[in-house]
């Protein structure tokens, strides 16, 4: 992850989710549960009672689109975004919002009109010289949002998440941390090695092993349940193909300036700078050196004709180091408050004294400012055409899935109604629970329906990527241990791989024992292996030719400076580290940060109960889906 995600992380896109829900509204930026004007009141889901309403969802769903797709370009398109599930998993987040509100007023929590006013009047960021900026300045901050927020639903929002925040509280607010756990996580967090790896692949050791029937056999006998075959099921299915009737559904030009009329913030973006920076890491170093390091930089980047883009490259601690720095547009409040603070008070071309965060001492150069702008309505018709085409088709296929649905009861049902329609019968041949089926490809709500049917039953309606299905099961075979013949190259691949690991153990071994006794590197030459040599890197460091491996951080941080390891098994080799040097936490730093990390651990402890409490919660909650909104949510 780059300075920069780490950054915006902090200041992130919302994440409405059963373990941040007592959070959700300190960021005005980003509003939620907002409707959105004309938006449709329809019902996605109820939990006790408690609606879940689309213009809600339309109005989170394109809020966190634009965030996406301001922070990742023209990467993140259509496709990209339907491959993440957004969707899906926002509707789920909404759901398991509303079911803490719920089992909030099944213990009757509640938050008072005073309670209320006193967090409001207590928020940073109506805040000025320690007082609250008064009425009409929240007026207009909130009046700045996008889309603008009126004072009665911030404050109605507010109060859901007081109420939230109460909840956890008495459900999780026994939850401690002992000064162990604490000590025991910074170690893991700040403690650094810089290593030096001999890495034997055992693909490499491949070439000329030839197993014996015999020990083909062997193994097979040894490890069958290794070589079972999954269940596989078989069904067939009558497709209604939302895809299809979009490409003849109509839109005409007064729909689509509806919709541009009533969604026409989703179409707005704010006043975004552009910048650039050097960043000074301070964590796990000492902070006087690195300033005075930053200082020194400073008067280089603010001489006449500098080249910040090259200082950036040869200074910076941050990944955008390769591009010079360059942080590309961002928004009011997208970067931490320090650093926005002084980005945003910068002329073109200006560069800053230097900025201390969390993540250390930065220089910013200000590039470039775009102003706020609205699409016009000629520029986003085609995207607004194609949105109001498929929820067409979706309601057009729902609609017509309801009308057959009384007339499936049995599968020789699904060829007559098929014929009737006009539609058509597929058959997805056999297969397992995570591969795809022939004609619906990777559809896990079949999949899921298909292993549970019984023998001679049929579906109810079934959305997917396509649109709606109806599906018969038609066959089932169970799994089983096949016999040796049938999956004898399996087996024999499997008998190579191992013997090639055991060929590597014992160059590793060699290594191992040589190394520990005088120079690793020239142990690993005589071997054969090259050696791989790190930066100074924490535990989950990618290792090269490894990746992240908490075997090797085992192992490696377990030991002294100039220890080597035993040989070490990853998923793909073996492998003996030498620890070049260790840097080892000091009391004096672990104090400094002590106070600060048991507040993280505490949080993540608590929000880790609260989350299970809550899904044994729901369990005993009346939760409804109402499937045609959804299938027009999901389609458009």
């Amino acid at each position: 992850m780059t300075m920069l995600d780490s950054m915006r992380r902090h200041k992130g896109i919302l994440k409405w989710s059963l373990l941040v829900v007592a959070m959700a509204f300190v960021f005005f930026y980003v509003p939620s549960f907002m409707r959105t004007p004309g938006a449709a009141d329809d019902v996605i889901a109820t939990v006790e009672g408690r609606p879940v309403k689309a213009g809600d969802f339309r109005t989170m769903y394109q809020h966190q689109v634009d965030q996406f797709r301001s922070q990742y370009g023209a990467a993140m398109n259509d496709e990209m975004i339907k491959q993440l599930g957004l969707a899906q998993r926002l509707m789920q987040q909404m759901v398991d919002g509303e079911a803490v509100l719920a089992e909030a007023d099944r213990q009757g929590i509640t938050v008072t009109d005073g309670e209320l006013s006193a967090r409001l009047l207590r928020m940073p960021m109506l805040q000025e010289n320690g007082q609250f900026v008064g009425e009409a300045r929240y007026k207009e901050f909130l009046a700045m949002q996008r889309p603008p927020l009126r004072p009665a639903e911030f404050e109605e929002q507010l109060r859901r998440s007081l109420i939230a925040e109460k909840l956890q509280a008495a459900i999780a607010g026994w939850v401690r941390v002992s000064d162990a756990e604490v000590e025991q996580e910074y170690h893991k967090r700040n403690e650094k090695v810089k290593l030096e790896l001999a890495v034997f692949t055992a693909s490499n050791f491949r070439n000329g092993i030839t197993p014996t029937d015999a020990e083909i056999a062997a193994e097979f006998a040894a490890h069958p349940d290794t070589f079972t075959m999954p269940e596989k099921r078989r069904v067939r299915f009558l497709s209604i193909d939302a895809q299809s009737l979009a490409r003849n559904a109509s839109v005409t030009d007064a729909e689509v300036l509806a919709r541009y009329t009533q969604n026409q913030p989703q179409y707005s973006t704010p006043e975004q700078i552009r910048a650039s920076h050097i960043l000074f890491k301070t964590e796990g170093k000492d902070d006087a050196t690195v300033k005075k390091l930053a200082e020194s930089v400073l008067v280089k980047a603010k001489a006449p004709g500098a080249d910040f883009a090259a200082l950036a490259k040869q200074y910076s601690d941050d990944d955008t180091k390769t591009k010079g720095g360059d942080l590309d547009y961002f928004g009011h409040g997208t970067m931490v408050k320090e650093f926005d603070d002084a980005a945003w008070k910068l002329k073109p071309g200006e560069v800053s004294d230097l900025v201390k965060t969390q993540f250390g001492y930065h220089i910013i150069k200000f590039v470039d400012k775009r102003a706020a702008a609205t699409k016009s309505l000629a520029e986003v018709k085609m995207q607004i055409q194609d949105q109001i085409r498929n929820e067409k088709a979706q309601t057009e296929a729902g609609k017509l899935a309801d009308t057959i649905a009384p007339q499936i009861k049995q599968p020789a049902d699904l060829d007559s109604v098929a014929k009737a329609h006009g539609l058509t019968v597929g058959d997805s041949g056999l297969f397992a629970r995570d591969e795809p089926m022939a004609g619906l490809g990777f559809a896990q709500a079949v999949a899921a329906e298909a292993f549970t049917m019984q023998p001679n039953t049929v579906s109810a309606a079934i959305r997917t990527d396509q649109g709606v299905v109806f599906i018969a099961l038609a066959e089932v075979k169970p799994p089983y241990v096949p016999k040796l013949d049938e999956v004898k190259a399996k087996v024999r691949d499997e008998v190579i791989r191992l013997k090639a690991l055991d060929l590597a153990k014992v160059k590793a071994a060699t290594v191992s024992q040589a190394g520990a006794k005088g120079n690793f590197a020239a142990a690993a030459k005589a071997a054969g292996v090259d050696i791989k040599t790190t930066d100074m890197i924490a535990r989950n460091s990618a290792l090269p030719e490894v990746g992240t491996s908490s075997a090797v951080d085992d192992a490696a941080f377990a030991l002294p400076k100039g220890g080597v390891t035993a040989p070490v098994t990853t998923d793909t080799a073996i492998v003996v580290a030498h620890v070049v040097d260790k840097q080892d936490v000091t009391p004096a730093s672990f104090e400094a940060e002590r106070d600060t990390l048991r507040d993280q651990l505490l949080q993540q402890k608590r929000q880790d109960f609260f989350g299970a409490y809550m899904t044994k919660a729901k369990l005993k909650m009346k939760i409804t889906y109402n499937d045609d909104t959804i299938r027009t949510l999901l389609g458009g």
